[in-house]
């Protein structure tokens, strides 16, 4: 099956609320939803 990696690069942490270090990291529903797509189009 073919993976794509959703995580926190190696960086200095940062502050605030909850939704923006979702999507400053880009661990947002939104993101991780284009990352399965990417890996569903190689299977």
């Amino acid at each position: 099956a073919p993976l794509e990696y959703v995580g926190v690069n190696d960086s200095f942490g940062e502050s605030g609320t909850p939704t923006q270090l979702l999507e400053k990291y880009g661990l947002n529903a939104a993101n991780i939803v284009e990352k399965a797509k990417i890996a569903l189009k190689r299977k």
